[in-house]
């Protein structure tokens, strides 16, 4: 007896199905395993990207020109509540065709090895492009501070200073970098009588 046409189509109809389904499955069984695999293998290249950038720039960072700062010498500015106003100048010289950021200047004033002063400038003002910029640093000495010093030096008058400062500046590529300027000298102290 012969089989009806419609029990083929029937056949083949689930055939096609059960085969759909094994594909479906063997889909979400593949796309289940492959990224797991995909992301190992991504993070491998990545970290050696990483590692061969790092040793790229570590050749190339003495070759990249940076900026460059200097220091002037300490003055008293004026006399405050709060205490003695010196006051010193930073200039930085910017070797790039646009503007980079400062993202700090760090001081501390000593005077007969003793720290009589010390703060942070948070965002100055950023050096223009290839050009050389002068930024004002103001440093307050307590008057109980500078009171003690003259004691134990037993004199008032001149006193020797020493100034350390790190300019931090945001480079392309490179992050932060510090550039520590230095100066020292003497500096005329003002007398009891102009404190008080």
């Amino acid at each position: 007896m012969p089989v009806p046409s419609s029990t083929y189509q029937l056949a083949a109809e689930i055939e096609g199905r059960v085969a759909a389904r094994s594909i479906s499955t063997s889909s979400r069984v593949l796309v289940y395993h492959l990224p797991r695999c995909s992301l190992l293998h991504r993070s491998s290249i990545m970290s050696n990207l990483v590692d061969q950038a790092k040793e790229f720039m570590a050749d190339k960072v003495p070759d990249i020109p940076k900026p460059d700062a200097s220091l002037a010498g300490v003055s008293v500015r004026s006399l405050s509540r709060d205490g003695v106003l010196f006051h010193s100048q930073v200039s930085v010289s910017n070797p790039y065709p646009f503007t980079i950021p400062i993202c700090e200047i760090a001081y501390t004033l000593k005077s007969a090895g003793r720290e009589v002063a010390s703060g942070r400038m948070r965002d100055p003002e950023s050096p223009a492009a290839s050009a050389e910029t002068m930024l004002e640093l103001p440093v307050t000495v307590p008057y109980d501070i500078l009171i003690s010093l003259m004691r134990d030096l037993g004199r008032d008058g001149d006193i020797d200073y020493e100034l350390d400062v790190g300019v931090t500046v945001d480079l392309p590529v490179v992050g932060n970098f510090t550039i520590p300027v230095s100066t020292a000298g003497e500096i005329k102290l003002p007398t009891l009588s102009d404190m008080f």
